[in-house]
């Protein structure tokens, strides 16, 4: 006969923990939101909608609890490409399996996609939160209570908080308002670790905050990393060999750039950023290779991460 795995220890009778989805229409700011929560900078930011593309699990660890904040794909409508439907996939998926729900929306704003999202939610028995984002930047109260009083009307939710994710806002008063809704049980993380993700996967991300950043308008939609070689030299120096893919040629020569200085900034402040993160000396080499069409390529799609 087995033996039963030991049970795990409370920290203390109230010590709560638990999985919270981060949900809302693309551009709203979940992933700064994640960020200043957790108080690591994990998931990468740009101006751009649909900058992130897989769910990134952020851990915050404090003496009341542990609350593991999911960062998923923004739900959009219109999704025409194979990778678009696959991203739309896997945020309905994050929040069906999780203690709460957090909907983030834009103070002053309602959209078809933000109704959209809340019909995926009313689907679920999950608890959920709405919060409204960039209050900073809007000031008014004559037509921010409005705004919320017309919505909460016609929606119903457990809370309603005001943050500014940028500025760490009401982010107190929201963490309080999480963790007592989250299941009484001992922590899955260690007090120190801050995602599930690997090295490789951030290496691949920040790279791609890169390629967000600097190209115009739709080219970056068009491009992803893909990391062929990660390994640890014997000198201590992170040896990172990474591919970034598009579609056509011509965007080909856009990513390289005037005699290669397009692709040398990419990898240049991408390798900052390396550095900082893993916290030792990165080499980093780039070269960019053209497959038409993997944006709809389902095979592609899977090699490159982008699974439900």
């Amino acid at each position: 006969m087995n033996e039963l795995e030991p049970v795990a220890a409370l920290p203390h009778e109230d010590y709560r923990c638990g999985t919270v989805a981060l949900a809302g229409r693309p551009n709203v700011g979940k992933s700064t939101l994640l960020n200043a929560l957790i108080g690591f900078r994990l998931s990468i930011i740009s101006p751009r909608p649909q900058t992130t593309r897989h769910r990134i699990l952020g851990i915050n660890t404090t003496d009341a609890g542990q609350i593991m904040y999911v960062d998923t794909p923004g739900l959009h409508r219109g999704a025409k490409r194979a990778m678009n439907r696959s991203l739309n996939r896997a945020a309905r998926s994050a929040i069906s399996d999780v203690d709460l729900v957090v909907q983030l929306i834009e103070a002053g704003r309602w959209t078809d996609e933000d109704e959209a999202l809340y019909a995926a939610l009313v689907e679920q028995a999950t608890p959920r939160l709405l919060v409204v984002n960039k209050v900073d930047l809007n000031k008014d109260k004559t037509v921010m209570l409005p705004f919320v009083a017309n919505l909460v009307a016609t929606h119903s939710y457990d809370e309603i908080h005001y943050v500014s994710a940028l500025k760490a806002q009401g982010l107190k008063e929201l963490e309080q308002a999480i963790l007592k809704r989250l299941p009484i049980q001992p922590p899955v993380y260690g007090e120190d670790e801050v995602t599930d993700r690997s090295e490789r996967f951030l290496a691949a991300e920040m790279v791609r905050e890169q390629l967000m950043l600097r190209l115009d308008q739709e080219l970056p939609y068009a491009t992803t990393v893909e990391i062929e070689r990660f390994e640890d030299r014997p000198d201590g120096i992170a040896e990172i060999h990474a591919i970034i893919w598009v579609e056509r040629d011509g965007q080909k020569a856009i990513v390289i750039g005037n005699g290669g200085a397009q692709l040398k900034a990419i990898g240049s402040s991408a390798r900052r950023h390396m550095e900082r993160m893993f916290e030792r000396k990165v080499f980093l080499k780039l070269w960019v290779k053209v497959r038409e069409g993997w944006v709809d390529d389902d095979n592609m799609l899977r090699r490159f991460g982008y699974t439900d």
